[in-house]
């Protein structure tokens, strides 16, 4: 076990917190008291003496900054096919994009080719599809792989995808040497927050052992991970949780990397990390430093050679949770905002999102006006010209100090249960930040934290524009088209032979995992197949469903809207000898479950009896749990845009078992175009986003009083 009593023993100094002035006017999210007024004392004094390019970096990883190397433009993106996606990545480099950021579709992130039948909904949506390294060389056609910085968000499938970047670039005459950019691998936040994971943690950690070891050897340019804050964010977390969470899973990489006989100066200067941005300004700004400077600190304690070892280099990407359906046009001025704390925060690439993304899928205008609005801020602005401009505000020094200390304490709680790793399997990182996100809900949905458009300035005219719509069926049919076509056209047996020398290193601990794989994806082995070559192996996790009670109604400022909901619960309880019962789950491979899971906290508190169903759950399967757990509603939460197809499936599977009077309701991102089709289909009601917990429960409850006992 690392150890780091030097630098997790220190906690905040009771002299220290005397001294900070009385006129408080709030206490942040992070549980940091905010004055009226900040003076120098507030701040470290140690913080005077730091300067960038040098340990602790705490103002910035490199010495000039954006002075000589503004930060990298990046554009997230992935959608359809990898046809489509290459024409989209190529109009983004001529238009100023400097690097490529790949979106994978979530049957891709799983492990699962397009014609497997559990993601019958989910190709081709919310990202690009790939199965093998035909979609993978099609996907950067005409665009030199050793000359572009390509990023790829894969963590579940990491192997695969790799291994068909590899293969590819190799088949171009790349020389892997010159492969420069970052393959996510985080898988840790994974179990914590976004759950696309397909293997259990320990095998998990061993791939990226592996990968770490490859890169280390031959792609020494390329990032072999990037460690993702930026999630947990979007699931609720507090700049505090954030930060130490995501560094804890940095240590936990580091004793991987260690454990699979690399030397840290091997692989730490290649370790980026991945913030979200959200609109707490100076909090974010503050968040950036306090997170190097900490880092810098954790690292020097295995006594790397290299300085290099111990800079936090970052990318950052603007909250997509901050953005809002109603008043879109706003969502340009928020992304601006949280740009601009990213940047004089000292980010070294961002990615900007786009007006529309409450709703959809981004547009190629909307595209444009977000990367246009990076191109703006990094040319005509002269923000390129300051290094740390915010360096010495008493304010943002304060800011710094309090969440590198508090970020110190957690992560001291997470050793002391055995690192991260463990405290993963005890479920903890989850239910803190499921408490954080029930917290902030409460706040939101009584009016104590005020959102212009959605509890505060609402406009009643909606705005109409395009919405990028995706023909999955077409891009279904072409994905099983080239599936059916490599399988006729490849030497089986050298596919074969591939595919069981994977299992065997993965099943025999000896050899390079990733190794293999790139053999097995240059004899045109599938996703799906290398993916089962280890699942074999190394099964397929399955999480436990719990959720947290209490903190939603907790943190509740209004009182009269809970009492009048829960009067409408008992009201039914009343009628119908029982309390409202509903199972609020997922459907297809979509595993961001903030908002289930704040339904479902919320509907606990608020008279419901709930059932939390598993994630990855395919219509006839949640039609059955909702049939044997005799339900009165099914609760879907959907983000992905699989909902137009899912839910009629979910509705028909209900009424061929005889049940069609279990209501169906469903939240989430849905364009209002889509709502006439669901509620056709036989969907009872519809929540999109910015839609209160209490203003869903309550509508859910007339609606199934009017229907089980109408007249009353």
């Amino acid at each position: 076990m690392l150890e780091l009593k030097k630098i997790l023993s220190r906690t905040l100094q009771t002299d220290f917190e005397n001294k900070i002035p009385q006129e408080q006017l709030f206490v942040s999210a992070e549980s940091i008291p905010i004055y009226a007024f900040a003076r120098e004392v507030e701040s470290d004094p140690q913080h005077k003496f730091f300067v960038s390019g040098i340990p602790p970096y705490l103002r910035g990883p490199y010495a000039s900054m954006y002075v000589n190397q503004p930060w990298t433009i990046r554009q997230y993106a992935g959608f359809s096919n990898a046809k489509e996606s290459n024409l989209f990545y190529r109009r983004n480099l001529a238009a100023g994009q400097k690097g490529l950021s790949v979106a994978f579709d979530l049957a891709t992130h799983r492990g699962y080719d397009s014609d497997h039948p559990r993601v019958s909904g989910d190709v081709g949506k919310a990202g690009v599809a790939i199965d093998s390294i035909e979609d993978m060389k099609v996907l950067f056609d005409g665009i030199p792989l050793g000359e572009i910085s390509v990023s790829m968000t894969m963590n579940g499938a990491v192997i695969p995808i790799m291994a068909f970047y590899i293969a590819t670039a190799l088949e171009q005459g790349v020389e892997l040497g010159k492969l420069s950019g970052t393959i996510q691998n985080d898988i840790l936040k994974e179990f914590m927050v976004r759950n696309t994971y397909i293997y259990p943690p320990e095998a998990s950690l061993r791939i990226i052992g592996d990968i770490f070891s490859y890169c280390s050897r031959h792609m020494p340019k390329f990032n072999c991970i990037s460690v993702s804050g930026y999630h947990m964010q979007e699931a609720g977390a507090g700049a505090d949780i954030e930060l130490a969470f995501t560094l804890a899973d940095g240590l936990e990489y580091v004793r991987t990397g260690m454990a699979a006989g690399l030397d840290v100066d091997d692989f730490a200067p290649r370790i980026s990390f991945f913030w979200g941005i959200g609109m707490n300004f100076f909090m974010e700004i503050a968040k950036m430093r306090a997170a190097r400077r900490l880092w810098s600190e954790l690292i020097a304690e295995l006594q790397p050679k290299n300085p290099k070892s111990l800079a936090l280099r970052t990318h950052c990407q603007t909250s997509g949770w901050s953005l809002t359906a109603q008043d879109p046009l706003n969502n340009i001025s928020r992304t601006t905002i949280e740009a601009l704390s990213a940047i004089l925060g000292g980010t070294q690439s961002l990615h900007t999102n786009s007006l529309d993304e409450a709703i959809a899928l981004p547009t190629v205008f909307s595209a444009k006006i977000a990367r246009d609005t990076q191109i703006y801020l990094q040319s005509k602005t002269l923000l390129t010209k300051a290094v740390d401009a915010f360096g010495g505000s008493y304010y943002v020094e304060y800011l710094t100090t309090q969440l590198y200390h508090r970020a110190k304490i957690l992560i001291r709680e997470i050793e002391e249960e055995g690192g991260i790793t463990k405290a993963i399997m005890k479920g903890l990182p989850k239910m803190r930040i499921e408490a954080a996100a029930a917290k902030k809900q409460a706040a939101i949905d009584s009016g104590k934290e005020q959102i212009i458009g959605v509890n505060v300035f609402r406009s009643e005219s909606k705005m109409d524009f395009d919405i990028l719509e995706i023909d999955t069926d077409l891009v279904k049919k072409e994905q099983l088209a080239r599936l059916e076509q490599i399988k006729k056209t490849r030497d089986a047996s050298r596919v074969e032979l591939t595919l069981q020398q994977l299992e065997d290193v993965a099943r025999n601990q000896q050899g390079n995992i990733l190794e293999k794989a790139i053999e097995a994806a240059k004899a045109r082995a599938t996703l799906g197949e290398i993916s089962y070559a280890l699942e074999k192996v190394f099964g397929r996790y399955v999480a436990q469903t719990k959720i947290a009670t209490g903190v939603y109604l907790r943190n509740f400022a209004n009182t009269e809207i809970i009492d009048k909901v829960r009067s409408l619960s008992d009201k039914f309880t009343d009628l119908d000898g029982r309390r409202p019962r509903i199972l609020v789950t997922k459907l297809g491979q979509d595993g961001h479950d903030r908002g289930a899971r704040i339904i479902a906290t919320g509907f606990a508190d608020l008279g419901f009896d709930v059932d939390m169903g598993p994630l990855f759950q395919t219509p006839p399967e949640a039609a059955k749990q909702a049939i044997e757990n005799d339900v009165h509603i099914i609760g879907i939460s959907t983000l992905a845009a699989g909902h137009k197809t899912l839910l009629p499936e979910l509705i028909q599977s209900l009424r061929a078992q005889n049940a069609s009077d279990i209501l169906v309701i469903v939240g989430g991102v849905i364009p209002d175009a889509d709502i006439p089709f669901l509620l056709e289909s036989g969907v009872s009601a519809v929540f999109g986003p910015g839609t209160s917990v209490t203003e869903a429960a309550m509508k859910t409850l007339e609606i199934l009083i009017s229907k089980n006992y109408p007249g009353v």
